[in-house]
């Protein structure tokens, strides 16, 4: 299913043409990921001191800041962290990735197909981390008018690890009500740990001993734990984040 990465032209990012104007945006997106951008590897910190254990992924806590942990169905095991600060939302997976090679590129052209064909009006252009795609989905409002939902998708490629980021709510769009869970998702730090794995083979998040377990359909349980609808067929880091049976809340 994911097979060897074939080198396949920009031009599939569906980029606008001003994006493409020199230096082009790929190649200012390349440039910037030579730079510690974050999120931090755990080699880059001196201590995991004053952060939140949640095994794969560190969270360097801030007042109001809420952290969830997702938790599979199917497995009953933590699949994703869910951060929650000012109105927005953002949904945070790590994966493993290549020694030699990044996985964002291939994972946002996948990516733009998959949105086209879930209607989800998919677009690329740079943002805060680099090249990011900007989801648009139709839906009803609660008094029954027709409006859209936005998601921005985030990738981050690390040494041998990979960080899918989807922002939603007032973190959906780049401006400054989501400058704040930028800041959040810059300061995450990654714990790949030395066993070897296949790339797009999802870290292993841990559930901390004092985290309260509650039902998703529990009112005040799960605030945008349905953040980014759109297709769900796509696999590894393409998947967007869907309603998770429970949320483990935390802090």
């Amino acid at each position: 299913m994911f097979g060897r990465k074939k080198k396949q032209p920009a031009a599939q990012d569906a980029v606008p043409e001003q994006a493409e104007a020199a230096p082009s945006a790929e190649d200012a997106a390349a440039t910037r990921r030579q730079e510690p951008q974050g999120p931090l590897d755990v080699a880059q910190i001196d201590s995991r001191e004053g952060y939140l254990d949640l095994g794969a992924v560190l969270v360097r806590p801030r007042t109001g800041l809420g952290v969830r942990l997702e938790i599979d169905e199917r497995t009953q095991r933590p699949r994703a962290v869910a951060l929650d600060l000012g109105g927005g939302s953002v949904q945070v997976q790590a994966f493993a990735a290549p020694r030699s090679e990044g996985l964002w590129d291939e994972v946002r052209r996948e990516l733009v197909q998959s949105l086209r064909t879930g209607n989800g009006e998919p677009t690329v252009e740079e943002g805060p981390f680099g090249l990011q795609v900007l989801a648009r989905f139709p839906a009803t409002a609660s008094d029954g008018t027709n409006g859209f939902r936005l998601a921005r998708f985030v990738g981050v490629d690390g040494p041998r690890w990979f960080v899918r980021a989807v922002f939603t709510g007032t973190a959906a769009v780049t401006a400054e009500s989501a400058a704040a869970l930028d800041e959040v998702v810059r300061e995450l730090v990654v714990v790949r740990g030395d066993r070897p794995m296949p790339p797009r083979e999802l870290l292993t998040l841990v559930v901390p001993e004092d985290a309260v377990r509650r039902s998703a359909a529990e009112p005040g349980a799960a605030p945008g734990s349905d953040a980014a609808p759109g297709p769900d067929a796509a696999p590894g880091p393409v998947r967007p984040p869907r309603r998770g049976p429970e949320i483990t809340e935390i802090g």
